[in-house]
């Protein structure tokens, strides 16, 4: 049995480090952990992550329902959160936060999706671009979905990033590799070079990587990154990713062409 006091410290002291560290201003992000098949635990909407209180925090089931009483509402977002869920029954935890270097490279259409750190390989893996979907719409939930069963990490197009784990813990540290090694290759691009690791270095990585545990093999092809054997391409360019509503738009388009 969870201790659901120390679940709503947890988060409050994730928020505070998210807060303290620039990955989040005012009443951006939120965090959420699931303490029971139905039961989830996560930060109130319109409230700064920086200030927050363990008291603050709400108690929903996976609709976002409220299961205990509370002035404060779950954020808008909660659409995001139960996608995550219920594509991922290993997940326990979902950050959510606007890292600067990691959002510049959603808003900039960059994916994460080059082998430039062999630690990143190994903890985090490729993180891929989604395409834009207005937050709290199931534009957003449509574009995120395709990418959740192989990766642990995404860059939200025009929006920010996610990361998620079966703790808090190392869903915040997944979120903080990701901002870092943004940074990283900002830095390395801006100098006019940014070295990859050869392939079959990756292959080792890859295997050091499913003996600890941290990625099953499947996702050695199911990963949209550069480096993945048999990946359906680089998610900067080659991959195109419409929402449900833009290819509804876009068949209909394609029909009336066809009419004419």
């Amino acid at each position: 049995m969870m201790d659901e006091q120390r679940i709503r410290e947890q988060i409050v002291e994730i928020a505070t480090r998210c807060y303290d560290r620039g990955l989040l201003v005012a009443g951006d992000g939120n965090i959420s952990v699931r303490v029971g098949e139905n039961r989830v635990i996560a930060t109130p909407s319109g409230v700064s992550k920086g200030w927050m209180t363990p008291e603050m925090m709400v108690v929903v089931d996976i609709e976002g329902k409220p299961l205990e009483p509370s002035a404060l509402g779950v954020s808008s977002e909660w659409p995001m959160h139960r996608v995550i869920y219920q594509a991922r029954p290993d997940i326990n935890a979902v950050v959510h936060a606007h890292p600067p270097h990691a959002t510049g490279f959603a808003v900039a259409g960059l994916s994460l999706s080059k082998a430039i750190l062999s630690e990143v390989v190994l903890t985090l893996g490729c993180v891929p671009l989604a395409a834009y979907g207005t937050p709290s719409t199931r534009e957003l939930t449509d574009a995120i979905e395709p990418y959740l069963e192989f990766h642990d990490a995404l860059l939200m197009a025009n929006h920010g990033a996610v990361a998620f784990a079966d703790t808090l813990e190392k869903a915040f540290n997944k979120l903080e590799t990701l901002e870092h090694t943004c940074r990283i290759s900002f830095i390395a691009r801006s100098l006019g070079n940014e070295n990859t690791i050869p392939d079959r270095a990756v292959e080792k990585l890859f295997e050091i990587r499913e003996r600890n545990g941290a990625m099953r093999p499947e996702a050695r092809t199911g990963q949209v990154c550069s480096y993945t054997p048999g990946a359906n391409g680089d998610a900067d360019g080659e991959r195109v990713t419409l929402t449900r509503a833009e290819l509804v738009e876009l068949l209909m388009e394609s029909a009336k062409l066809f009419q004419r």
